[in-house]
């Protein structure tokens, strides 16, 4: 279960104790940022995309979108997004519950520069019912994120 994935991954940095369950969706960014009870932006929302050499994954704030531009200067292909059907196949996640942790082996992570505007950031954990809290150096410590990009634009 992806739950138990992301649990599980969060333990090792201390973190589990902050996922926050929902009995309502939390799926988008708008309907996590009522459960939560933050501004949408602070959602940080995890996109994943296929390059040649596989899926990636890149937590961005809730309020941003990808520059497909600043996309192909940084990864060198145009910006295409995982069809829906293949998302929990390649990353270990199904649609909604995407995150950065407990995914499978092999997915780089990266962190959009659009989150540094915030202390507090909530990506989901690994269900459509879910999120944890965390500062952004946790976030950068649990997701494991090769680094920081810049490929969106608010």
């Amino acid at each position: 279960m992806s739950l138990e994935r992301a649990k599980a991954h969060l333990e090792r940095f201390g973190l589990a104790d902050r996922i926050q369950l929902f009995d309502v969706s939390s799926a988008t960014v708008e309907l996590a940022a009522q459960a939560v009870g933050c501004q949408p932006a602070r959602i940080a929302k995890t996109l994943s995309f296929l390059l040649p050499e596989g899926p990636v994954l890149i937590l961005a704030a809730g309020d941003a979108r990808i520059d497909n531009s600043k996309y192909k200067a940084q990864f060198h292909t145009k910006a295409k997004m995982i069809p829906h059907d293949q998302v929990e196949e390649l990353i270990g996640h199904g649609v909604g519950g995407v995150c950065p942790f407990g995914v499978k082996e092999g997915v780089p992570v990266w962190l959009d520069e659009s989150l540094r505007r915030f202390d507090l950031v909530y990506p989901a954990a690994g269900t459509s019912n879910s999120a944890v809290k965390l500062t952004l150096a946790e976030l950068e410590q649990a997701s494991q994120a090769l680094g920081w990009v810049d490929v969106c634009k608010l």
